[in-house]
């Protein structure tokens, strides 16, 4: 089975930092798209920004310019590097795999737990 987790976030200052990791382990064979996600109380679940095995990046509309999002694929890793926060990017954070553990299997999408973020001064 594979395993999904986050790490990295917590409470921020508008304008402050963080870094986010989401590491993927168990039996994998490829992963194609990662992404994350966020989610704030009661409103739906939002697209974040989203990764390629090759490389290619999209973000959302609301974080483009301040979000990087990356990977290290001998490490199985996403991140997201968020800078310049904004207290309306409070959120539960959760990354999403499109993974593969054999060859023979069609991938499916593997969801982490997520972690909170908190921007608030």
């Amino acid at each position: 089975q594979v395993q999904l987790v986050e790490s990295g976030g917590g409470l921020v200052q508008p304008g402050g930092s963080l870094r986010l990791s989401c590491a993927a382990s168990g039996r994998i064979f490829r992963i194609n798209t990662m992404a994350w996600y966020h989610q704030a109380p009661g409103k739906e679940r939002e697209l974040v920004a989203t990764i390629t095995n090759g490389g290619s990046t999209n973000y959302a509309d609301s974080v483009k310019g301040r979000f990087t999002i990356s990977r290290d694929n001998a490490k199985n890793t996403v991140y997201l590097q968020m800078n310049s926060l904004k207290p309306e990017d409070t959120a539960v954070y959760s990354c999403n795999a499109d993974l593969a553990h054999s060859r023979y299997v069609i991938s499916r999408q593997y969801w982490g737990q997520g972690t909170q973020v908190t921007v608030s001064s």
